[in-house]
């Protein structure tokens, strides 16, 4: 079984808002599903939105992050969604 994973070919993880303040902030839980408890447990994200002229600055904090989670593979998967949120925003 790979590390880190719920399974050899999954990776399950849930997630829940917990607090939403619109153009201000969203606060949210992601639950990973592993045996390996370096791996496992709740993540609290809070995401601070600041406007900008000409776009948005987000500000994220993460806490709790399970410690199997190397900070450089974290900070790409983070960068990852706001790539993606960005394309989603400015293409129809």
């Amino acid at each position: 079984m790979a590390s880190g994973k719920t399974t050899a070919q999954t990776d399950v993880s849930n997630g829940r808002f917990v607090e939403l303040v619109p153009g201000q902030k969203i606060v949210q839980i992601g639950t990973f599903d592993s045996t390996d408890p370096d791996f496992a447990g709740e993540m609290v994200q809070t995401w601070y939105l600041e406007a900008l002229d000409g776009g948005t600055r987000v500000t994220i904090v993460c806490e709790n992050v399970p410690s199997g989670i190397r900070k450089q593979d974290h900070d790409a998967g983070l960068r990852s969604t706001l790539d993606n949120l960005a394309h989603y925003l400015t293409n129809d």
